[in-house]
């Protein structure tokens, strides 16, 4: 099937109906209207609203119990506000969102599967909490989330409300490391785990896209296309004061594994761990800074006037 026949049978699954105004001012039932985004850019994913389902009682196990990961295994680990977890990919790629608390901080611990980006943020509106959930849509490939209060959708990637009561709001991200199972247990041996007693009916030993992560097909369009390395290149991406610089593991690789930068006008020291392909920011202060591990592709979709670091000897 063409891809525009398939992408015809997107929009009409997400409800809109070409050449009705007042039907592409919503999507999946969500109001787009003066949206930040271009609204031809919002495009349906698939799955309806919540057709995802956001994980948002979370269950936790201790590392000695979970038998459902190998070594080699991805996942997102937070260390935060005296509590360490551990969100296994193998149970984002069919949730991406899990609702959590971290103390008296909620905490939203996302993951879309189609950019490769993990990113957890402060879950709250003006000190008061937020929900999310999964919109079914999306915006440059990434998954738009919608909060449960005023169903305003946020960009996972912009780290922003594009439309909505909150648009134009921004969450706090939390720094998150995304490494491999047996990388985040040796250093976090005793970090509860997600377990996958979710709730829902889900093959967890089974990814739902395939080998997608390493193959060059990206199944939705985006604004800007990216060149010079694979699209499923990863990158880790930095935003200092408004400033953005992109990091190839494909030029970190390169390194000793340590480099000193300065983005921004900040100093910060990049360390890359080759083994467990993960790389992390510090500060002068020696604090982890949050940053965004993605593949190239949607990195450069958000931000093609971004910094590059290429290494030269």
């Amino acid at each position: 099937m063409a891809f525009n026949r398939i992408l015809a049978l997107l929009f009409l699954a997400g409800g809109i109906y070409i050449g009705s105004a007042e039907a592409r001012s919503y999507k999946s039932g969500f109001d787009v209207t003066d949206a930040l985004v271009p609204i031809e850019q919002i495009l349906p994913g698939g799955p309806p609203k919540d057709g995802i389902p956001s994980i948002d009682n979370p269950k936790f196990l201790p590392v000695r119990k979970v038998d459902f990961l190998q070594p080699e295994d991805r996942v997102l680990g937070l260390s935060y506000n005296g509590f360490v977890r551990a969100y296994p990919i193998a149970i984002m790629n069919w949730h991406e969102i899990v609702n959590d608390r971290f103390g008296n901080q909620p905490v939203a611990v996302t993951f879309c599967p189609l950019c490769g980006t993990g990113i957890a943020f402060k879950a709250e509106h003006n000190n008061r909490p937020l929900s999310f959930g999964v919109s079914g849509l999306l915006y440059n490939s990434d998954v738009l989330l919608y909060d449960r209060t005023s169903e305003s959708l946020w960009s996972q990637i912009k780290m922003q409300a594009i439309s909505g009561k909150f648009k134009g709001e921004r969450l706090e991200p939390i720094a998150l490391h995304h490494t491999t199972w047996s990388d985040w247990i040796k250093r976090h041996p005793d970090s509860q785990v997600l377990s996958d007693d979710t709730g829902f009916a889900r093959n967890y030993r089974r990814s739902p896209y395939g080998d997608y992560e390493t193959n060059r097909s990206i199944y939705f369009p985006v604004e800007f296309a990216a060149k010079g390395y694979h699209p499923k290149e990863r990158v880790m991406g930095v935003n200092i004061g408004g400033v953005v610089k992109a990091y190839p593991f494909a030029e970190l690789a390169k390194t000793s594994g340590r480099i000193a930068d300065s983005v921004g006008g900040e100093s910060i020291e990049i360390e890359y761990d080759i083994d467990n392909q993960t790389a992390s920011a510090i500060d002068a202060e020696g604090k982890t800074i949050p940053t965004v591990i993605a593949f190239w592709f949607a990195w450069y979709a958000f931000h093609p006037d971004g910094q590059l670091f290429k290494w030269s000897e």
